[in-house]
């Protein structure tokens, strides 16, 4: 069962949309329609407050942790159609201000530690951006998908670096030479990306959904034995998709939910999932041996709908 553990009083002055720990789960991170991310200690069941990151001037969506390789750092993405890069030396500060959209931010992701200092983003304007720390001109560098989704982008996630799966691309390349990233959208699409010769490239389509696309997470462990994205939708379904070559994916729709789905969540291990509904309802599933999903904890009440059991990315706008 999971049950409810503790409940922080963030002191924000309106909605809270994401809540992210780091890779330890020492520092929780928040954000909301105040303008303001704030960054909290944990020990335990304790949250003690650290600082207020101040830098937006409108509703802030998602926050996302970098790997702890690079340092302390964070991004958070904002209705100001900015991302904020913070880094922790002593003092919390501006790395990078990213400000080449022209909508809405609406989420915000660091890949895996072997793509280096590099987060993805996508907006309102449709497009995507991969951006890219690099540490040999002390620059970052930026890589845009214009168009890929249609009236805007509402999430993405990384797929992992390492895979025990061959992948083969159109060119026949292994999959060792690709970043991926998989994007959802108000087109009701969810679409899979490859990095190919710096460029990125549309791969794939799964178009099962009828609304607006919440949230879509790409399972993060590479020791199951097929790939695995789960995507949250407005029209009440989860869908879980797995791959074997990252070309053919078998959806599998969870039963009906009673609301619009906000969040989707892995398990460090890949093997379970938690899924945010609108009516403040957090259910937790789990694969069972023959192949089918099952629904094997619920947690309702005070919870909030965006928020994730597994503390990991867990938001999107509210339209």
């Amino acid at each position: 069962m999971v049950s409810l553990m503790s409940v922080v009083d963030t002191s924000h002055d309106d909605v809270i949309h994401d809540a992210a720990v780091d890779f330890y789960g020492s520092q929780l991170a928040t954000c909301s329609s105040d303008n303001v991310v704030k960054i909290f200690n944990v020990k335990g069941n304790t949250y003690s407050h650290v600082a207020d990151l101040k830098g937006h001037f409108a509703a802030v969506w998602q926050v996302s942790w970098a790997h702890p390789k690079f340092g302390n750092i964070l991004a958070s993405c904002s209705y100001d159609k900015r991302v904020i890069v913070w880094k922790e030396n002593r003092e919390w500060t501006k790395m990078h201000d990213y400000k080449n959209h022209d909508g809405s931010v609406n989420c915000v992701s660091f890949g895996p530690p072997e793509c280096g200092l590099t987060f993805a983003c996508g907006s309102a304007d449709g497009s995507m951006s991969v951006v890219t720390f690099r540490t040999e001109h002390n620059a970052w560098e930026t890589r845009r998908i214009v168009a890929a989704h249609k009236l805007g982008v509402n999430a993405l996630s990384w797929a992992p670096y390492v895979s025990l799966i061959p992948m083969f691309s159109k060119a026949g390349h292994s999959s060792k030479s690709f970043k991926r990233i998989v994007s959802a959208g108000c087109d009701c699409l969810i679409k899979i990306w490859v990095e190919v010769n710096g460029i990125w490239e549309e791969m794939v389509q799964l178009p099962n959904h009828s609304d607006w696309i919440r949230d879509v997470a790409w399972a993060p462990s590479t020791s199951i034995p097929c790939a695995q994205i789960a995507s949250a939708c407005q029209d009440k379904k989860v869908i879980i998709w797995s791959s074997v070559d990252d070309i053919k994916w078998i959806p599998y729709e969870l039963p009906s939910f009673e609301d619009v789905v906000w969040s989707v969540s892995w398990s460090p291990t890949g093997n379970i999932l938690a899924v945010s509904e609108g009516n403040n309802k957090v259910t937790v599933w789990k694969k069972t041996c023959a192949g089918d999903w099952t629904c094997v904890s619920e947690v309702a009440g005070d919870v909030m709908p965006n928020k994730s059991v597994f503390g990991d990315d867990c938001y999107r706008p509210e339209d």
